[in-house]
């Protein structure tokens, strides 16, 4: 029981991670406008934060320093601010969705008002943050998170081709809309390596006080936590190239996310979508607001971590209560959440590089490291996908454009 719970980590960041409420959305209408074409995207996006994540925690577990130090002391003062100020831009706008996106799925649990649950959603989140010990906080929204397993069961009760399934892990464009289909591409590796995962997973290694002889819980972590967030991401493609690009449907609301289980598993498949969706959008809400705490107080030097408790590092705690009151706000103005989501997961693709460039070579430096630095298979990897983002990088804004956001 010891060793489930020591992976709690890894599952919160992968929930909250890969499954928040844009997430849920993207991967969703991936699957209703390309069917399994798409599939592949998620394995690289799964492959890449697999690959920074099990760095982020081994540095974290043996120089004790997270993602933002690194930042700050590998780019310089002036290219680490501009790292700085995006990321708390996107952090924001990530947590204006997730504000939302928990009060849009107590709507359809409950039917009251969408602005009366944005200010019980905002109360909640306040709470939990305030009261709640870290070590409660992954286990009680991570495994919660795990409802959406039902997803997986819907796409297999919806008998999909699997032989166009397996096709769809080959990358193809059987499509006229390039602008679209690499639209989705992008969001996709995009969603699943957005910069507030490590920052919020190599933070928690700290808080969790892991050492070296922790590396062993930091590679499961990394490696069950991501690769179940990426099983999550397949089964909502898949049900939905399943059930909705035949029947000509758009999921443009949590609504019709949810319908994906119903109509396969029953009541009981939308009770659980409903809950599972509940607690992986609080998850990522609270993953958000900490990243931009942790950001802000590891470039400044602050005293940080919720293991330090509110008033023992009181600068950390106003940060991540502002945080969460200004994405409260931004809400408030009665913005789409689905569409604030969709937009932060796009400019955070333009910050990738500045965040995953660090990380690679303080993992590989022998004076933070020692002998615990990359080995070449890794450095193979981090390289690649180091490329790969800047790819993206300079294609998102682009195809955001050209694309009309997926829109065509």
């Amino acid at each position: 029981m010891k060793n489930v719970f020591a992976i709690a980590l890894g599952i919160l960041a992968a929930i909250g991670g890969f499954v928040d409420i844009g997430d849920i959305v993207f991967n969703t209408a991936a699957g209703a406008t390309f069917g399994y074409e798409l599939l592949w995207a998620v394995v690289i996006g799964v492959g890449g934060i697999i690959t920074y994540a099990e760095m982020c925690g081994r540095v974290a577990a043996v120089s004790e320093r997270a993602v933002f130090d690194a930042v700050r002391e590998r780019l310089g003062f002036q290219v680490g601010l501009v790292a700085l100020v995006a990321a708390q831009f996107v952090n924001l706008l990530t947590i204006a969705a997730e504000v939302g996106g928990v009060a849009l799925v107590l709507q359809l649990l409950s039917g009251l008002p969408y602005r009366a649950l944005l200010v019980l959603a905002f109360v909640a989140l306040a709470l939990v943050l305030w009261v709640m010990p870290f070590s409660w906080i992954e286990r009680v929204f991570g495994y919660a998170g795990l409802a959406l397993l039902v997803f997986a069961v819907g796409a297999i009760k919806l008998h999909p081709d699997w032989a166009q399934v397996a096709r769809g892990f080959v990358p193809r464009a059987e499509t006229d809309n390039l602008a679209v289909y690499g639209y989705y591409v992008v969001g996709l590796i995009g969603a699943a390596m957005i910069p507030y995962e490590v920052y919020f997973y190599s933070s928690g290694a700290v808080e969790e006080r892991w050492r070296p002889k922790d590396l062993g819980v930091n590679r499961a972590n990394a490696i069950v936590g991501y690769s179940l967030g990426g099983i999550l991401s397949f089964a909502l493609m898949i049900s939905a190239g399943a059930l909705l690009l035949p029947q000509g449907i758009s999921p443009e609301h949590l609504g019709s996310v949810a319908l994906v289980a119903e109509v396969p598993v029953g009541q009981i498949g939308l009770i659980l979508a409903l809950v599972g969706m509940l607690f992986a959008i609080s998850g990522a809400a609270i993953d958000s607001a900490f990243a931009g705490a942790y950001n802000l107080a590891q470039f400044f030097g602050w005293e940080w971590g919720k293991y330090r408790h509110n008033h023992g590092a009181p600068r950390f705690t106003i940060t991540w209560a502002v945080m969460l009151l200004l994405g409260f706000l931004v809400v408030m103005t009665g913005v789409d959440p689905i569409l604030v989501t969709e937009i932060s997961v796009v400019f955070s693709v333009v910050a990738l590089p500045l965040t995953y460039l660090p990380i690679l070579l303080v993992a590989n430096d022998r004076a933070y490291m020692g002998g615990y630095r990359n080995g070449w298979l890794v450095n193979v990897f981090g390289a690649v996908y180091l490329v790969v983002l800047l790819v993206v990088a300079v294609a998102a804004i682009p195809l955001l454009v050209a694309s009309n956001m997926g829109q065509g």
